[in-house]
């Protein structure tokens, strides 16, 4: 494919490049129309002058520059995030009632007292799927240090009603809801 595009180009110049009469090539290696004139394409770029004289010795003159010096301060705010994971395992016998205390830990120190409080996406469960609630989560209503220990887990055996491992997953996040 290469081969033909090139031997057709060779061809055109050629046939080109030896035809006579009206049709010349000039030096530019534009073909000559008859009764078109070729425009003339200048070879360097035209210099602004605004139709003044250029032989003039007017000085031109630069925009003044200032440097402006700017203090800016940002007040960045890193939102109360629970940073630790927390797995409980619990073996209930019976009619047993556990509770099961647990830290959440932050990842800061809140800068207001009782203002934050410990959401959790369920704090009443059914472990087994039974119908009857069996599990409990109870926090203190605010939170007021970075890590927050006053936390447990209530379960009831005696509501408990099939035997087995039980598994739920529970999220925690920080809400605003103070005094």
């Amino acid at each position: 494919m290469k081969k033909i595009i090139l031997g057709f180009m060779i061809v055109t110049n050629l046939l080109l490049a030896n035809q006579e009469g009206d049709n010349k090539i000039n030096n530019n290696m534009f073909p000559v129309i008859p009764g078109v004139e070729m425009p003339l394409i200048p070879l360097f770029p035209a210099i602004p002058n605004k139709g003044e004289n250029v032989e003039t010795n007017e000085v031109r003159q630069l925009e003044k520059t200032y440097t402006v010096m700017m203090e800016s301060k940002v007040n960045v705010f890193v939102p109360l995030e629970v940073i630790s994971d927390i797995n409980l395992e619990a073996t209930v016998i019976g009619d047993q009632e556990l509770e099961l205390p647990f830290e959440v830990e932050l990842n800061r120190k809140p800068e207001k007292k009782n203002y934050y409080t410990l959401k959790y996406s369920q704090n009443i469960l059914d472990m087994d799927g039974d119908g009857q609630n069996d599990t409990y989560i109870y926090s203190p209503p605010f939170i007021n240090d970075k890590v927050v220990k006053d936390n447990y887990v209530k379960i009831y055996g005696g509501k408990i009603s099939k035997e087995g491992t039980h598994k739920k997953d529970v999220y925690i996040t920080v809400e605003v809801g103070g005094e």
